[in-house]
């Protein structure tokens, strides 16, 4: 069978980082994109040939990478676009920003790599994805449902407008024979956890936090086979933290 090719975004850390491994574990070349340059402490085959550097908040960039990225794919097909990147600034003191407080440029370089991100590339790569029959998942959040203590406004905002993306998506995307899902992680283990966290954990029903390796499981069921019919979708991944 032909070996097939995943683009993610965020893939330096946290979920991004199991997503790639689960990926390459299972047989798929992955083309991974950042604002930053290819780490050699990123251990997958072909990492740094397969690595777009690309600054996400910036609209020409993002439009800019789009053929970078055509240009790497050697048979023209996209079998999965996973929209991973996200930003959650913070205040001085490490505080969340609610609307009131946050700086109106803040407000724009997090939709930018929030929202606008996915929304260029998928179109950028439609061509792609459509000869590839592929698949896209965007990453949201539980804040896009509920006021969060540590994810800011623009932060919830836009994993909000994410979700709704995600359905428009399926709609347009779906006659191409693309389907287009999202995952709603909760309380995920990284190295970025906020402070107060474990007062979370003791109210979730599952008690425990989860692993970015479940997230990147669910993740890869909606880029195979198993979820043919599974679009327009978002899916909790929090251990039950949204009932």
């Amino acid at each position: 069978m032909d070996r097939k090719t995943l683009l993610l975004t965020g893939a330096s850390r946290g979920i991004g980082h199991a997503t790639v491994k689960k990926f390459s574990a299972e047989g798929w070349r992955v083309l991974t994109c950042s604002r930053q340059a290819f780490s050699k402490h990123c251990p997958w085959p072909g990492g740094e040939k397969n690595h777009i550097q690309v600054d996400l908040g910036s609209p020409d960039g993002t439009v800019k990478a789009v053929e970078e990225i055509k240009s790497k794919l050697e048979d023209g097909r996209l079998d999965a676009l996973v929209n991973n990147a996200g930003i959650s600034p913070k205040g001085t003191d490490g505080e969340r920003l609610n609307t009131i407080d946050t700086d109106l440029r803040i407000w724009g370089q997090v939709f930018h790599i929030n929202f606008f991100a996915p929304v260029v590339l998928a179109r950028g790569l439609q061509v792609e994805l459509t000869m590839a029959k592929g698949s896209v998942v965007n990453v949201t959040s539980i804040a896009g449902a509920r006021v969060h203590p540590f994810a800011g406004a623009a932060y919830a905002t836009s994993k909000a407008a994410l979700a709704a993306l995600t359905r428009e998506m399926a709609h347009d995307f779906g006659p191409m024979g693309v389907r287009v899902n999202a995952i709603a992680p909760g309380e995920v283990e990284t190295s970025i956890l906020s402070p107060g966290t474990d007062k979370i954990v003791e109210r979730l029903p599952m008690q425990r936090l989860g692993q970015p390796e479940e997230v990147a499981d669910v993740i890869y069921f909606l880029c195979s086979p198993g979820s043919s019919y599974v679009s327009g979708t978002e899916i909790e991944v929090n251990g039950a933290q949204h009932v």
